[in-house]
């Protein structure tokens, strides 16, 4: 009988040898005249332990990890030798299934991810593909609609906005050309989920898109991939001319009278083009910069047309709320944060990775249980949440609920996700420095706030740390967030205050003001 063996294809995975170690395997197996289907699967989001060798067995999956090509030949021999599932290896796993890490995470909008062939439409049927469509198509755009609405699924891109609410404002438009648009330019720092759903489980996302562009009237659908992500543009328009062959797209989708196309485009490399107005006008060939609201671009937006504008988890959601009904997934979370969170652990940590789990996990049981605490094994000092323009926190904050609303109470955001954890020798004025550098670079340039303060304000973070004029600098620094806070078009320069303002409160002996008192306290 054929063994079959899982390796991810997962960009991950590969910059740390998966290429090496798939050849390694097939070459192996066929010196020891082996039967063996050797299958890429996505990640299953433990890096630590990538590369990831999956062996099926009667009882699931045995895992080894982290393989490395040289070590193949020894592992191919105990399983020619011995059942696979009492291999004794200093790589051997165990049951995946069973890993701690992966055990207690509650997998829904991941839950193929590394463990279907992503581009095997058999594989995603039998894992439940398609049921969340068919379920829109008996239901109509209507009540399509109010079970989106229903289900409380907010935009996992980082605003958090009511998918619903957007969905039934592009439905409401006028009969005519309308979009779906996928944003998956995922340009935060230590996020990677985005990336992680694309290349391993690309149908989800797709059929997401299908059910959307029913539910509003789209025709034609556009994913927005950043450039650095050409494995994922790769899988999507493969995963694209499937669909289209088996008629899941185009004309007549599964023998309905519903038509849609989708269309890969890769990103113009601007971090600005996340945010949706950017990266509509990147999407009609001009620079990407922030358009001037109203109108939004649920009435007027590519091409002046209804647009509905998702990230990517948000629309990979989608299915699975349709197949299980809007009620299941509402259950899922507390207050207003419903669903599920792919949660990012990166940064100085010592399991970095994917968590999947309901809103309202707090952050320590992350960091600490999931992710092992810093790499260094030093002090866990501070982690940033929701990328480089989200607010740090301390460990008096470990204990808070990873939920929208409660972070908000607490001057910090959910954002993508992200979660970047620093031990106790980081340079927080370092950091505050940075993220008005990070503003300064990136900034599309059309706000004065945004173009101009961010760069007056790593000036001033460089005047403050010389230790002249301090209370002049302060005011200055504060006044500058203020000016970028309220004065900014979009997040770019609305939200570094951020990261500056909590840097200062928290870690005030980093800028030499362990004597002083910090304007705009805020209550932590």
């Amino acid at each position: 009988m054929s063994t079959k063996i899982y390796l991810p294809c997962d960009s991950g995975a590969v910059s740390v040898g998966a290429d090496q170690v798939a050849d390694a395997i097939i070459l192996e197996a066929e010196k020891r005249n082996m039967d063996m289907e050797l299958i890429r699967n996505g990640s299953r989001g433990m890096f630590w332990l990538e590369p990831l060798m999956e062996v099926e067995t009667g009882r699931g999956r045995m895992g080894f990890g982290p393989v490395c090509a040289s070590e193949v030949g020894e592992i191919l021999d105990l399983l020619v030798k011995t059942d696979p599932e009492t291999v004794k290896h200093e790589k051997a796993l165990g049951l995946v299934e069973e890993i701690e890490y992966l055990k207690r995470q509650q997998r829904v909008t991941f839950s193929r991810v590394g463990i279907i062939d992503p581009l095997d439409i058999r594989d995603y049927m039998e894992h439940g593909g398609f049921k969340g469509l068919k379920k829109s198509m008996a239901l109509g755009p209507e009540k399509t609609c109010e079970e989106v609405l229903a289900s409380g699924l907010r935009g996992r891109g980082g605003a958090g906005f009511p998918a619903g609410i957007k969905w039934k404002t592009v439905a409401g438009q006028p009969t005519g050309q309308k979009y779906v648009c996928c944003n998956a330019d995922e340009g935060d720092s230590g996020t990677f989920a985005d990336r992680m759903l694309m290349e391993g489980d690309p149908f989800c996302l797709l059929e997401g898109m299908i059910i959307a562009a029913i539910a509003t009237g789209a025709s034609r659908g556009f994913i927005y991939v950043r450039s650095e992500y050409p494995a994922a543009i790769r899988t999507l328009k493969k995963a694209i001319r499937i669909l289209e062959k088996n008629n899941w797209l185009g004309k007549n989708i599964a023998g309905s009278n519903h038509e849609f196309d989708i269309e890969v485009r890769r990103g113009a490399g601007s971090y600005v083009c996340g945010e949706e107005s950017a990266m509509l006008e990147s999407l009609e060939g001009k620079r990407g910069q922030v358009r001037s609201r109203p109108p939004i671009p649920a009435i007027s937006g590519l091409f002046g047309k209804p647009t509905l504008v998702n990230n990517v988890l948000t629309l990979a959601s989608v299915p699975v709320i349709m197949a299980k009904g809007a009620k299941a997934y509402e259950t899922l979370g507390s207050d207003k944060s419903h669903g599920t969170q792919a949660f990012q652990l990166a940064g100085n940590i010592k399991r970095g990775g994917l968590v999947e789990l309901a809103f309202g996990v707090s952050l320590r049981e992350l960091v600490e249980n999931f992710g092992g605490g810093t790499r260094t094994g030093k002090k866990f000092r501070c982690a940033q949440l929701g990328g480089p323009l989200g607010a740090y926190v301390d460990a008096k904050m470990l204990d808070v609920a990873m939920e929208y609303e409660t972070l908000a109470q607490r001057g910090a955001m959910l954002g993508h996700g992200g979660i970047t954890v620093f031990d106790e020798d980081v340079d927080m004025a370092e950091m505050a420095r940075f993220a008005f550098e990070f503003c300064a670079i990136e900034s599309c340039g059309k706000c004065t706030p945004c173009r101009i303060g961010s760069v007056r304000g790593k000036e001033s973070i460089e005047r403050l740390l010389t230790g002249k004029d301090k209370e002049k600098t302060l005011e200055l620094i504060e006044d500058l967030c203020t000016t970028l806070e309220e004065g900014s078009l979009c997040a770019m320069g609305g939200l570094t205050p951020l990261p500056v303002r909590s840097a200062i409160r928290l870690f005030p002996e980093d800028f030499g003001l362990q004597n002083r008192t910090i304007p705009h306290e805020t209550n932590p």
